[in-house]
C-alpha cells in the first residue's frame, strides 16, 4: 500500500497498482477516510404517549373491586358515563397486555365435564333405554309422540305408547306399567335416556327412586350415548310401510301395534345372533342356537367338501352388551368377564 502511495504522484494510481499487482479497489478502500460509527440513540417518547404514572393509574383502576371482572370495553363505557376519560379503549388493552393480563376478565360460569355413561348388561332387564320420537300428523306442524322403552341386551320393546304431547306424567305412567309387567325387583335395573325435559323431570325421578331403579343420562349433544333407541327408531321409520303422515292418532297406534309385534316376535336382529328379541328376552335363545347347530352339523356330515372340511357354527349370542365400552385398560377386564361367562355357560350346558 505504501509503495502505491509513493509511486502514485509520479505515474498515477492506476499504473502504480498495475505495476505492483494490486487492485485499485483495494487501494481506495484502505485509503478512504473511516466512516463514523453510527450513534445508537434511544427512541424519543411520543408526546402523545401516556406517562408511567398515567399507565399505573389505569392499571389500578382496572384492578379495582368494581372493575376487576369487567371487560375493558365495559370499563371504558362506564367511565365515559361518569364523565371521566383516562385514555382510549385501545390504550386500555395495551396497558393490560404490557402487564401480562391480556385474557378473559369476566367472571363466567364453568360447567363441569359430563361423565360418559358406561353401562353393561349381561342379561335381560338389567339396562333399559328409552326415548321419544315425533310422528307426523295429518296437517303440517302437527305431531304425535311415540314413547318406547327398549331392553338393550335382548332389544325387546318392553313398553310403548303414543300420545298427543310429550309430558313427564305420561312417561311416568309408561315406566311404572313396564316395570310392573316385567316384575322388576328394586336395585336390579338401570334406565338410560337422553337429556330431554321428560327424561329429567321430577315426577320421573321420584318414580324411579320409589321403584329402586337407577337412572343415567346421555351427555349433552352426544347422540351416540343412546344408540339402541336411535337404531330402533330408524328400523321403524325406514320400513317400506311407514307412511309419510298419519291421518289420526288411532292410525298411528294401529301401525305401531303391528310394527312392535313384528319387531319383537319376527325380526331377526343382527346384534343378537339373528334371533328375535322375544326369544332372547325370555331365555329361549340357547335352544334355538343348539337346533341351528344341529342343522348345520347334519348339512356338514352330508357333504363335508362343501364346507371345506370345517364344521360351520351358527352365530353366537353376545354375552355382554355395552353402552360406551370402557377404555383399553378396562376392556381387558371386560374380555375376562366374557370368558368367565362363556365358561360358566358351558359348565351349565354340560350339567
Amino acid at each position: 500500500m505504501n509503495g502505491v502511495g509513493e509511486l502514485a504522484p509520479g505515474v498515477g494510481i492506476a499504473p502504480a497498482c498495475c505495476a505492483l499487482g494490486l487492485a485499485r479497489a483495494t487501494f481506495y478502500r484502505h485509503h478512504a477516510p473511516r466512516r463514523r460509527e453510527a450513534r445508537v440513540c434511544a427512541p424519543r417518547p411520543s408526546p402523545l404517549a401516556l406517562t408511567s404514572a398515567e399507565r399505573e393509574q389505569i392499571l389500578e383502576l382496572l384492578h379495582a373491586e368494581r372493575f376487576c371482572d369487567a371487560s375493558p370495553r365495559a370499563v371504558y363505557a362506564r367511565l365515559l358515563d361518569e364523565g371521566r376519560y383516562l385514555a382510549s379503549l385501545r390504550t386500555f388493552y395495551r396497558v393490560l397486555a404490557r402487564a401480562g393480563e391480556s385474557r378473559e376478565r369476566r367472571n363466567q360460569l364453568t360447567h363441569p365435564p359430563y361423565a360418559k355413561p358406561e353401562l353393561l348388561a349381561t342379561g335381560p332387564n338389567q339396562v333399559w333405554s328409552w326415548d321419544i320420537t315425533k310422528l307426523r300428523g295429518p296437517a303440517k306442524w302437527s305431531y304425535f309422540y311415540l314413547y318406547v322403552i327398549l331392553d338393550i341386551f335382548s332389544r325387546y320393546v318392553v313398553g310403548w305408547m303414543i300420545a298427543y304431547r310429550e309430558a313427564a306424567d305420561l312417561a311416568r305412567q309408561l315406566i311404572a306399567e313396564s316395570c310392573e309387567k316385567q316384575a322388576i325387583s328394586p336395585g336390579t335395573l338401570t334406565l338410560h335416556a337422553d337429556r330431554g325435559s321428560s327424561m329429567r323431570a321430577k315426577p320421573v325421578a321420584l318414580l324411579l327412586a320409589d321403584l329402586g331403579v337407577a337412572k343415567t343420562h346421555s351427555r349433552p349433544h352426544v347422540s351416540d350415548d343412546n344408540p339402541f333407541s336411535e337404531a330402533q327408531f330408524k328400523t321403524l321409520k325406514y320400513r317400506p310401510d311407514f307412511p309419510e303422515r298419519f291421518g289420526s292418532i288411532e292410525d298411528a297406534r294401529a301401525h305401531a301395534q303391528c310394527f312392535f309385534a313384528w319387531y319383537n316376535t319376527e325380526h331377526r336382529h343382527s346384534g343378537i345372533a339373528l334371533l328375535t328379541p322375544e326369544t332372547v328376552h325370555y331365555g329361549r335363545a340357547p335352544a334355538i342356537i343348539d337346533a341351528r347347530a344341529a342343522t348345520l352339523r347334519a348339512a356338514f356330515e352330508a357333504n363335508p367338501l362343501r364346507f371345506k372340511g370345517k364344521l360351520p357354527r351358527p352365530p353366537a349370542l353376545p354375552q355382554a352388551v355395552w353402552i360406551n365400552p370402557p377404555t383399553t385398560t378396562q376392556k381387558e377386564s371386560s374380555s375376562s368377564l366374557n370368558s368367565t361367562l362363556n365358561s360358566s355357560t358351558q359348565v351349565s350346558q354340560s350339567h
